[in-house]
């Protein structure tokens, strides 16, 4: 048995949970998402949980298994609590800035990046802190918007320049030395 499989989605009060065939829908506070899941898993709501089983033990199944219950679980989290991801800006100069719900990036290049959200997607700017949050209902698309605004300028090795997540290490490198 999967061992995340097999564990039930808890269902908080105010999240509604719909399941058409393979079409899951799941309404909540903070907005609606629906999702296609695998036409082989099956997926039952059971008082205020929501379970899912596999037709056979065939090494396909029980990885789809597995991802069927995430895949859930992050829906119903999303609707219930949303997502953020929070990046850092480092380095002198580099900053971000928010205008109406469009991201102004300048980091370094001849001209600002300009970001505007996809649906379901806002930013917010502490720019005291060099700080940028992305937030959402979808956590894909909000991991996806994040590592979008990163990619903009990686961090560097050698300084530690540029965007990172805040929870990310960034190992320095020791630079040349002088020879002897």
């Amino acid at each position: 048995m999967s061992r995340v499989g097999k564990n039930p989605v808890a269902i908080p009060d105010k999240t509604k949970v719909e399941i058409d065939g393979s079409r899951v829908s799941v309404t909540g506070p903070m907005g609606k998402l629906e999702r296609e899941i695998h036409p082989d898993m099956t997926a039952t709501v059971e008082g205020a949980e929501v379970l899912v089983t596999r037709p056979s033990d065939q090494k396909k199944h029980r990885s789809l298994h597995g991802l069927t219950r995430a895949l859930i679980n992050n829906m119903v989290e999303g609707v219930s609590r949303g997502f953020t991801r929070e990046l850092k800006i480092i380095g002198v100069g580099y900053r971000a800035e928010l205008r109406g719900n469009t991201l102004i990036v300048n980091v370094g290049y001849s001209h600002p990046i300009i970001m505007i959200p996809p649906d379901g997607i806002t930013f917010e700017v502490l720019p005291k802190e060099n700080k940028v949050f992305v937030k959402g209902v979808d956590k894909e698309l909000v991991g996806e918007t994040a590592a979008k605004i990163r990619s903009f300028r990686k961090p560097e090795p050698y300084k530690g320049k540029g965007i990172r997540y805040v929870d990310e290490h960034v190992t320095i490198k020791a630079g040349k030395t002088a020879g002897a």
